[in-house]
């Protein structure tokens, strides 16, 4: 394996610039995930590192080597695509031997990395089938096994999981997952699913507009969102925010006035001014009685073993967790109790964390 490293990397089109200044060093035989909306540049980032699409400006170094003028097929990378590419006249073990064969390699090595790839894999058993004989997880194995059996430095993956339903995506998040342990791998993944993000990574790298908004270990970036943007992204339901006051260690929004906890009020001793208080919703209880912040149902979401119930306070939503089941009718009356300990603050001008 090796290890990627980006240095202020860019990427326009003409004059939009879609890609601004990534640095990133990706360790041998790290697991790094780039997360963000659609648009972001994950994706554009992704291909760079591929040799699909040229770089405007910075390095992209593979295993120490300045790749920028490089062709593809000679970066010693393996990308899995969004759609699977498969040769439908072909079996899986001639689709996962095609590239092999096209390198000139000899019988007996192809053989032995299709079978080695097979067992990997679980595909042992539909070696001879066409692909229309697949499920789609299936296809989606197979794809990668077209990519293992190359050996490669570095494994690529764009968002290899959107076309599948929601439970194959479980079961082949998990696919990945065992994958990288028993390859030791260096992977860099590409998604829009934060969930995705979270299970699979060594490291996050969170992406907006172009730029690289936080790097870090998934709990890390969840627990320590560096911005207003990071907090809202990782995390499912994403974080509540309320537009408040900050002054003299008290947050005053609409209607209502919360203290900060004294380690917060030690660290914002010299701050005040117009902030947002983010909060996780199973960092709110729900009363039925004062005191807390006062806020109106407006529908529940039940999932079984817990209920989210969306409210409003004042001109804001907010989505609280409750851990059991619960009926909640619309207009209902509930008190709002955070848990000031596990808060977050925001500037309101530049978005950044303040604790």
């Amino acid at each position: 394996m090796a290890e990627v490293r980006l240095r202020a990397v860019g990427k326009s089109f003409g004059k939009v610039s879609v890609v601004r200044d990534v640095n990133l060093h990706i360790a041998d035989g790290e697991f790094v995930v780039l997360v963000g909306p659609s648009g972001c540049g994950k994706t554009t980032t992704l291909r760079m590192i591929a040799g699909l699409e040229e770089v405007t400006s910075g390095d992209i170094l593979i295993d120490g080597r300045r790749v920028n003028d490089v062709h593809p097929k000679d970066r010693d990378i393996a990308m899995v695509f969004q759609s699977y590419a498969l040769y439908p006249h072909m079996t899986v073990r001639e689709n996962m031997a095609f590239g092999l064969k096209m390198r000139k390699l000899p019988r007996e090595e192809i053989e032995q990395r299709v079978e080695e790839a097979a067992r990997i894999l679980d595909l042992a058993a539909l070696l001879e089938r066409k692909p229309r004989e697949l499920s789609g997880g299936q296809r989606q194995r197979v794809a990668m096994g077209r990519a293992i059996v190359r050996q490669p430095k570095v494994f690529l993956f764009d968002e290899p999981l959107s076309n599948l339903d929601a439970k194959l995506r479980v079961q082949m998040r998990a696919e990945i997952a065992r994958l990288h342990q028993r390859l030791s791998a260096t992977i860099i993944y590409v998604t829009h699913d934060q969930v995705e993000a979270m299970t699979l990574a060594d490291r996050i790298v969170v992406m907006e507009a172009g730029q690289v908004q936080q790097v870090g270990r998934p709990l890390e970036v969840f627990e320590h969102p560096a911005n207003r943007f990071v907090a809202g992204f990782i995390g499912s339901p994403s974080m509540n925010f309320l537009p408040c006051l900050l002054e003299q260690g008290k947050v005053r929004g609409d209607g209502f006035v919360l203290e900060l906890c004294s380690e917060h009020k030690e660290k914002l001793a010299n701050h005040s001014g117009r902030v947002f208080l983010g909060l996780r919703p199973n960092h709110i209880e729900l009363k039925a009685s004062a005191p807390g912040i006062e806020a109106q149902a407006e529908v529940s979401e039940p999932m079984g073993t817990e209920t989210y119930v969306h409210l409003r306070v004042g001109e804001q939503l907010v989505t609280v967790r409750a851990d059991s089941p619960l009926v909640v009718k619309a207009g209902e009356k509930f008190w709002l109790q955070p848990d000031m300990t596990r808060a977050h603050l925001f500037d309101a001008e530049s978005g950044k964390a303040l604790l």
